[in-house]
């Protein structure tokens, strides 16, 4: 069930980018299999628990769920980034399902924490980037959290190694994660970001209440489904979508 979703949400996050000719595809593409898990495994409760999308431009993931979901219609993602539709390039409270309007980097971990401070009878679970973790507010947020012992906050790292200039190697590495949020006192769960199972089972054990937030680092690829863009930072945000282009790209996840 969860592979057909994601497939179907890649193909989804496909023509939104080819109807409005551009977007943020890779990053994207990354995080759908975090989301399906998220979504469609009854590990979130819509009518308790809060997501924060704080890598804002991942929203064309985020959109297909909500339209999945059935929050939103699904003709509403051909309006993606027109003027005057609700789906913008980063997702607002505008649209149904959204909590949190994300603009700057690495906020979102912050709002996360207030949420999960001031609603202690449910979960607030944040996605954030490797890339993230290059701005200092979120290391603040850390240490927030854990100061608080928030353990009802999961932070869900899209570790996917690239981000709009390069590798995040190349560009300002980030070392080990896992040993960082460690060292500040974080329970954390290293998982494969594309492993439906290994996934379910990470987020089952993040819900199992300790002293502690919890990070699960889900090491993803930048493109997934798609070969040609899989880990290849030229395809973070692509312009200039040709109809070829976009046919081969449906092709490929058509036949996965």
């Amino acid at each position: 069930m969860l592979p057909t979703i994601a497939r179907q949400l890649r193909l989804d996050i496909l023509d939104t980018v080819y109807s409005a000719g551009f977007g943020h595809i890779g990053g994207s593409l990354s995080s759908v299999d975090i989301l399906t898990t998220l979504y469609f495994s009854d590990l979130f409760d819509f009518n308790r628990d809060h997501f924060v999308l704080s890598a804002g431009h991942l929203c064309l993931t985020l959109y297909a769920v909500l339209a999945e979901r059935g929050k939103i219609q699904k003709e509403l993602l051909s309006t993606y980034a027109q003027l005057g539709s609700p789906l913008q390039g980063h997702v607002s409270v505008d649209v149904p399902g959204v909590e949190y309007s994300s603009g700057s980097l690495g906020q979102g971990l912050s709002f996360a924490a207030g949420l999960a401070l001031g609603d202690p009878e449910n979960y607030s679970v944040c996605l954030t980037t490797d890339g993230e973790h290059n701005e200092g507010q979120t290391w603040e947020a850390v240490m927030f959290a854990s100061k608080f012992r928030l353990n009802n906050l999961i932070n869900i790292v899209d570790l996917n190694g690239q981000q709009i200039g390069g590798s995040t190697v190349d560009i300002m590495p980030v070392s080990d994660l896992a040993a960082k949020y460690n060292q500040f006192g974080w329970n954390v769960l290293t998982v494969d970001g594309h492993h439906f199972e290994k996934l379910v089972t990470a987020f089952k054990k993040a819900k199992q209440k300790s002293t502690s937030p919890v990070c699960i680092i889900a090491k993803t690829i930048m493109g997934k489904g798609i070969s040609f863009m899989e880990n290849d930072y030229h395809y973070h945000d692509v312009k200039d979508f040709s109809e070829s282009f976009y046919l081969k790209a449906k092709d490929e996840l058509q036949k996965s």
